[in-house]
């Protein structure tokens, strides 16, 4: 059996998701592969070839090992859902997707594993998509008490362009026909947990102090003037922030919703959002934003930097350009890959 499952992309809510604001992501095509077969024993074995590790364990030894442990996580969320495992498997994970650079490398495998043991248990579930997202956040996210939200699990378990709202929960699949984006790797590496945190904490903080004059206050329905007599400056700062791209991914919405799709606009959307992450939130760094510079110059119609920030990629939307822009984001010094909207999660 072989599941193949995408990496994904923001395009808006950058920052959002973790604090129940809604996003728009897009599922894009570089792709993790898991491929398995069966065993006599309980023993299950991960071949890692991509960063030359094994992975070893037993069906009736599940306690956590390491940080982050995903692959025993997912089959323990799994069996909490009834599923049985009699036997074990090996199993081989390659992935195209960039690790640890904001385009869900790690979700992506979590997704597709959970895709993989699901149909290998001994009477194997009809799980939809959305279930193997919703369980694929319980495994990575909610097993862990990791700071993320749930854009990466469902994005690529669903695949395409998605809305998602997290209060109240809804999904809205979206077929705007983008067309080409170009994703560059800085090859800076990130903190991504200890960003998550200081961007999520700081701003949970502030409105915990927000609340104490608006108890109704939250980070759906709250506005500049809240903070005025309230926040310090660097509070302020982070209430901004909020704010705009909360407001930037409704007027995208709105624009993504058109029957006749104005890319110029999604264009100057994306950009926008970038400014609020690299001016408010701090989360730039010089050289994705000489990237992101190179990419307009060349033509992009807009661009922003990828996931938690202080390295990995940036993006551009060049529908109708695409190799300059390629071109012009690797003579920066970027690892630039053309890439489109994808399809999520799949037995192949």
């Amino acid at each position: 059996m072989k599941i193949t499952t995408p990496g994904r992309i923001c395009l808006f809510g950058e920052h959002q998701d973790y604090l129940g604001l809604p996003i728009i992501a897009l599922a894009i095509s570089l792709r993790s592969s898991i491929s398995a077969i069966e065993r006599n024993d309980k023993k299950i074995i991960v071949n890692l070839p991509d960063v030359n590790q094994v992975e070893e364990f037993s069906l009736n030894e599940l306690n956590y090992s390491k940080d982050r442990d995903y692959f025993k996580s997912a089959i323990k969320v799994c069996k909490k859902k009834g599923l049985i495992f009699s036997k074990g498997f090996e199993s081989t994970i390659e992935s195209s997707i960039p690790i640890q650079a904001g385009v869900s490398s790690s979700s992506s495998i979590v997704v597709g594993w959970i895709k993989l043991i699901s149909n290998l248990a001994d009477n194997p579930p009809n799980w939809d998509n959305e279930t193997i997202g919703k369980l694929a956040y319980e495994a990575e996210v909610q097993e862990f008490d990791e700071p993320g939200g749930m854009m990466d699990q469902y994005t690529t378990a669903l695949g395409g362009c998605i809305y998602l709202s997290q209060t109240p929960f809804f999904i809205k699949k979206l077929n705007p026909g983008l067309g080409a984006f170009v994703l560059g790797n800085s090859n800076q590496s990130k903190d991504t947990l200890n960003i998550l945190k200081r961007c999520r904490e700081d701003r949970l903080a502030m409105m915990k102090k927000l609340n104490s004059q608006y108890p109704e206050l939250n980070f759906i329905n709250c506005n500049f003037e809240h903070g005025n007599s309230l926040l310090n400056h660097h509070e302020q700062v982070l209430l901004e922030a909020t704010v705009k791209n909360r407001e930037i991914l409704i007027q995208a919405m709105k624009e993504l919703d058109k029957s006749k799709l104005n890319h110029n606009k999604i264009g100057e959307l994306l950009s926008e959002h970038h400014g609020v992450l690299k001016n408010l939130l701090k989360i730039s760094t010089n050289k994705i934003d000489n990237m992101i510079k190179a990419s307009i110059d060349a033509g992009a119609l807009g661009a922003k930097i990828s996931g938690s920030g202080g390295g990995g990629c940036m993006f551009a939307y060049a529908p109708e350009n695409a190799m300059d822009v390629a071109r012009a984001i690797s003579d920066s010094g970027g690892h630039a890959i053309i890439i489109h909207s994808e399809d999520g999660t799949r037995i192949d």
